[in-house]
């Protein structure tokens, strides 16, 4: 086999796609299984933080609605603060030993990206 120019690869004529000179980025039907990946490692947290996502999950559910800042292209800095903090303050009232801000900030931050990922809106009754 002879080598082939700089840009080109085997089986495609003209420039590369974005996606394939980008390693890591996730094309079309990928974003599925990678959610996928997600929710089965979310099941392996311990019993602690799974209950602590769950109640984030309940809570963040008053946010999912359309045109919700949680589906800003660039969701707000401040007001994702503002939501870790009433998260971290009810999560004190009712837990006996509350999970850390940053914990929370880091399953609140979790579940928003897969609202956002998964195309599915939660509905509430």
């Amino acid at each position: 086999m002879q080598p082939l120019p700089d840009g080109m690869a085997r089986g495609w004529n003209g420039p590369l796609p974005f996606y394939m000179t980008c390693p890591g980025y996730l094309r079309p039907g990928q974003e599925a299984m990678a959610l996928r990946d997600l929710e089965y490692f979310q099941q392996l947290y311990p019993a602690d933080v799974r209950r602590y996502h769950y109640r984030i999950a309940e809570i963040l559910d008053r946010q999912d609605y359309e045109g919700s800042m949680i589906y800003d292209e660039y969701p707000d800095r401040y007001c994702l603060q503002n939501l870790v903090s009433t998260i971290c303050s009810i999560l004190e009232q009712e837990e006996e030993k509350p999970p850390q801000h940053d914990m929370i900030q880091v399953l609140l931050f979790l579940e928003i990206y897969k609202r956002r990922h998964s195309g599915t809106r939660r509905v509430i009754l």
